[in-house]
């Protein structure tokens, strides 16, 4: 990204006197992500660790002149916190109807000790006047209450909640469990198209002040970044995460969270499921017998392996397309014969039944794949699992299952499939090594001129299709990638 030309974010939001929350913490986080802060301030708080001392408002004219100021820049995300009247509401949400900027909520009602921010007599109004201009809304439990009028404490109260919200006209919903009970925090996150809930081992620091306005900033720079909603809340979950973790004190008081750059370490990433329903300490697929695959095949038949493996080949992929019933079986138990003569490493791609009825000594799936395959009946059979990632949001999917090794991809531009991904490149690649603590194998338009590139990021592993398949004489092609990549 260029350092002369950032994203814009516009915060609408009050001052914390402290230093806490608010548009101090919402600028921090924004510019740990790149962002050029802006705000317009509807309030000046007296606060501190243990009281709320005044909210004072700032007059709706006001407001509406700090709007007016920066209506012509071009602004790629609005994000919303306090909101002290129904007038300042008013004024917001015209502002949002003029521009058609994208909106990003965090409902701040109420403080932790209970201060009314808001009144709760014009809550409804205040619904009515904002969800729906809403990209996304972020309530904690409590906000979520408030919003909905219902009980949002179990899961199912939870969900249910969220969908009351799209009806209220919001595109996207992310209610917050930081102040859930249990050792786990969980988010849920829904729209029309999918949902989804992003679980965490809740953490035991104390310095979580503003851990709501950074979340909010975080998914907001995430989308001014360009990035799609769903990756955006589990960067956002990320970011908080980290924060969290690095949190500091202010004096002997409890302190802010600390977000200071975009998330990169494996412990801050949530573990992303269909339902509430999540085990952290779920059993670990088996490990692969060295944790450097090496050179890392592609092909479409068992004759590839006979010709690949006297090559040198020590791990390799069998992902058919075009066989069915009794002719699929075949090709796969041929595989899993030939592969076991030369002691290698054969993945069957997507055809984990057959993977286990004829001892293959691991499956690969991809993110469609996962909706239909009995992972714990692969884990059971004691096979490897690798699984195709693509984004955060798909990382964050295959932790769930802690696989042997996670495929990173598209590095780079391929014909091989129809892909909506943006290629990673080298940076985004180096991105997820350092990410990552799990073998990492990459693929995607990876070719001689670019191979050597890939394995200076450190991946354990590179996936080849079309160079090898395609190339002119496959066998020294093989020979060649070995030198560099190894088996």
């Amino acid at each position: 990204m260029s350092h002369t030309n950032k994203p814009i974010i516009l915060t609408i939001a009050a001052n914390d006197s402290a230093g806490l929350a608010g548009i101090a913490t919402d600028i921090k986080t924004q510019t740990a992500f790149g962002i050029h802060s802006m705000a317009a301030v509807t309030a000046n708080t007296a606060q501190n660790n243990f009281e709320v001392i005044a909210i004072n408002a700032v007059d709706v004219i006001a407001l509406k002149e700090q709007l007016e100021a920066v209506k012509s820049l071009p602004i790629a995300v609005v994000k919303v916190g306090l909101v002290c009247n129904i007038e300042q509401a008013r004024a917001i949400a015209s502002f949002i109807i003029a521009t058609e900027i994208p909106l990003v909520l965090d409902p701040v009602l109420s403080s932790s000790s209970g201060f009314e921010f808001f009144k709760k007599k014009d809550i409804a109004a205040y619904v009515d006047l904002l969800l729906p201009l809403c990209a996304l809304v972020t309530p904690n439990l409590e906000e979520a209450c408030l919003l909905t009028n219902l009980s949002v404490s179990t899961p199912e109260e939870i969900e249910l909640a969220a969908e009351s919200m799209l009806l209220f006209g919001a595109k996207n919903i992310l209610i917050k469990g930081g102040h859930g009970k249990g050792r786990v925090c969980q988010d849920y996150f829904a729209n029309d198209m999918e949902n989804f809930w992003l679980s965490s081992k809740k953490s035991l620091k104390k310095n979580t002040r503003g851990t709501g306005c950074a979340m909010a900033s975080a998914i907001a720079s995430c989308l001014a970044l360009g990035y799609p909603i769903n990756d955006a809340v589990v960067i956002g979950k990320m970011a908080i995460n980290q924060g969290i973790r690095e949190g500091y004190s202010v004096g002997d008081a409890k302190g802010p969270v600390m977000v200071n750059r975009f998330p990169d370490q494996e412990v801050d990433l949530p573990i992303l499921t269909r339902s509430a329903d999540v085990n952290l300490t779920r059993e670990s697929f088996p490990e692969c017998n060295q944790t450097r695959l090496g050179l890392y095949p592609v092909v479409d038949s068992a004759e590839w392996l006979e010709f690949l493996l006297p090559a040198g080949v020590s791990t390799i992929q069998l992902r058919v397309k075009d066989l069915r019933g009794a002719d699929l079986e075949n090709e796969i138990k041929q595989a899993v014969e030939i592969a076991q003569q030369y002691e290698c490493r054969l993945f069957i791609n997507d055809y984990w039944k057959l993977a286990i009825k004829y001892g293959a000594y691991g499956v690969h799936l991809g993110q469609e794949d996962l909706d239909s395959a009995d992972v714990d009946a692969i884990l059971k059979a004691g096979l490897r699992l690798g699984i195709s990632t693509h984004c955060h949001f798909e990382v964050a999917r295959a932790i769930q299952y802690k696989p042997s090794y996670i495929a990173c991809g598209p590095v780079y531009h391929t014909n091989t499939k129809q892909m909506p991904w943006i290629p990673h490149g080298l940076d985004g690649l180096t991105y997820w090594r350092k990410v990552l603590n799990y073998p990492l194998v990459a693929i995607g338009g990876i070719n001689h001129e670019r191979i050597e590139g890939v394995t200076k990021t450190g991946v354990d592993s590179v996936a080849m299709i079309t160079a090898i398949t395609e190339a002119d004489d496959p066998e020294a092609a093989t020979k060649t990638f070995l030198e560099i990549v190894g088996n």
